[in-house]
């Protein structure tokens, strides 16, 4: 029995991701449909929520930003063989760095001030990806593990630090003072009026320009190979001459640099003010971002704006659809990521016994059989 041939990159990255979507849709259907709701209806208020209006494209946009910077983050790290779940406390511990530029310069022009934090940011950031990417590769610490307690410790810093350092007195909440109007990242509102009242701002663009740099980074430069070389096998990597720790501290540094954007869109474009929560688990969506876009940036492109959209359509649902509460909501966003991250593979074996059936090779094969027939 012969073996399964792997599905071509396009089926891979974009036809088994959009099964696996529209199993999820269809098991999310059967949830409301025993609620007593009607499953067309929600589904057709998802989708008019986050795609009806330029009131909801914005605001779907606006989240499939953030989880455009983690998704990377964690695809970045997959590529070598690395699982960041760390990209919570990344963000978080970003906000701090973008933050104390934003409210030292918020005088000045935001040309100065987005930059600056920007950078702020993803040098806090990358500093608490480094620091679990030197303990595997010089202490063999997991990186799972170590991410996920950077995750506690980030949290933790920033309740001492919004309390005790960036608090006003006067202030009762744990926050910040707010960014003043010149040193906030501007709104894409202010260039293009189909985006009116809406927070999606010019870190989507830079978002876009991360997908690209991605890309270029993991398949156009030698260190992109040294990733995907350590990523497939270390131990090739090692006898190439490739310097496994260096590549997994490098690596874990850049992902950790790519989820700090978060910081930048929440705290400079939309919130304008340090805030507790800010990041608002958008680490662990991309995961599921990741997981679903296969770690591509076009894939990862694809499931931010899908996962935007549940965002935002998820909310419209529960104001349309008062039967279905905030629960549900969180229940059909969990089962797409369960069927496109946990169970992607579900459908891949029948996927590729169809492309066994119907591939070229094999219609080259059935012609030339039904020719030599007809000549015989």
């Amino acid at each position: 029995m012969s073996a399964m041939r792997p599905l071509p990159r396009w089926a891979d990255i974009v036809l088994l991701p959009l099964l696996n979507l529209i199993l999820a849709v269809a098991v999310s259907g059967l949830v409301v449909l025993m609620i007593g709701q009607n499953p067309l209806r929600a589904i057709w208020t998802i989708i008019t929520g986050a795609f009806g209006s330029p009131y909801n494209i914005g605001y779907t946009l606006y989240f499939s930003t953030n989880f455009i910077f983690t998704g990377l983050a964690v695809a970045v790290a997959a590529h070598a063989g690395l699982f960041n779940i760390g990209g919570n406390g990344q963000a978080y511990v970003a906000g701090l760095g973008a933050a104390a530029v934003a409210l030292a310069l918020d005088q000045t022009h935001w040309l100065l001030v987005m930059p600056l934090a920007m950078i702020a940011a993803a040098v806090c950031g990358g500093i608490w990806g480094f620091i679990p990417g030197w303990l595997q590769a010089k202490r063999g610490s997991h990186v799972v593990i170590t991410t996920i307690m950077f995750n506690f410790i980030a949290a933790a810093i920033m309740v001492y630090m919004l309390n005790r350092v960036f608090k006003p007195p006067q202030m009762m909440g744990p926050e910040s003072r707010v960014i003043a109007e010149a040193g906030r990242v501007p709104q894409l509102q202010e260039f293009i009026g189909f985006f009116a009242r809406t927070p999606v701002n010019l870190m989507l663009l830079v978002g876009i320009a991360a997908l690209v740099g991605v890309y270029i980074l993991l398949w156009h430069t030698k260190f992109g190979f040294a990733i995907r070389t350590l990523g497939h096998n270390p131990t090739a990597s090692t006898y190439a001459g490739m310097s496994n720790s260096r590549i997994i501290m490098i690596t874990m540094t850049l992902s950790g640099a790519l989820a700090s954007m978060v910081a930048v869109n929440e705290v400079l474009g939309v919130q304008a003010r340090l805030t507790l929560d800010f990041v608002a688990d958008a680490g662990f969506v991309g995961i599921a971002v990741a997981l679903m876009g296969r770690n591509h940036p076009v894939g990862i492109a694809l499931a931010a704006v899908l996962f935007g959209a549940l965002y935002q359509g998820g909310g419209e649902l529960q104001f349309v659809m008062p039967g279905l509460t905030r629960e549900v909501v969180v229940v059909i966003q969990a089962l797409v990521i369960l069927f496109t991250g946990a169970m992607e593979g579900l459908l891949r074996p029948p996927l590729q016994g169809v492309f066994m059936v119907f591939g070229p090779r094999q219609k080259t094969t059935a012609i030339a059989a039904a020719s030599t027939r007809t000549e015989g």
